[in-house]
């Protein structure tokens, strides 16, 4: 069979597997994938859930769970940013967009290394290395989307809890991650 032929005959076979029926039932339930109903006003530095995260370099606060989106995205904010920052790491399905509101945070994505300040953006596209380091003489405050959500609120709430992981690599799998080594800022910045 030549390929033409080949092509042909599975375009016909799609509709007999039913596959066309499950890709199109997929779709349409991501696409009506409920969100809260309610309005969830949060308030300058303050959390989503009224609870308090650190990370080490910085104190956490969710701006939009990923309830509150059926999973489109999440939202979440770094302030008393210090020097430090994330391991050098990739996400397989989320965009991550940073948007820095006061101070100044250096990043890495891909191959360039930029340094913002306060207004200024960047986007992090899935399966990209990145990471980020407050390099102000006082502490940044970041604006971090994560688009589609993904385990990304559960990263964050459980790396509080965990700390240090023992097997990094592990760590990040678990949450669609993939760990690629300590952050450069880390030699610069961080003890």
């Amino acid at each position: 069979m030549n390929r033409r032929g080949f092509l042909q005959a599975a375009a016909a076979a799609l509709p007999a597997l039913g596959l066309h029926d499950v890709l199109e039932a997929e779709a349409r339930a991501q696409a009506e994938a409920p969100t809260s109903p309610r309005v969830h006003v949060v308030g300058d530095g303050e959390d989503r859930y009224g609870e308090t995260r650190t990370l080490g370099f910085s104190t956490v606060g969710f701006k939009v769970g990923t309830a509150d989106t059926g999973g489109r995205l999440f939202v979440m904010e770094h302030t008393h940013m210090v020097p430090g920052g994330p391991a050098l790491h990739r996400h397989w399905h989320q965009e991550e967009w940073f948007y820095v509101m006061e101070g100044e945070v250096a990043f890495v994505v891909g191959e360039q290394r930029v340094t913002l300040k306060a207004g200024e953006s960047v986007l992090g596209p899935r399966m990209v290395p990145h990471t980020f380091s407050s390099v102000s003489a006082t502490p940044s405050r970041l604006l971090i989307a994560f688009s589609p959500a993904g385990e990304m609120e559960a990263y964050m709430r459980d790396s509080e809890k965990a700390g240090r992981p023992a097997d990094p690599a592990a760590w990040f799998r678990k949450y669609e991650m993939d760990y690629l080594g300590p952050s450069p800022f880390w030699k610069t910045h961080a003890g």
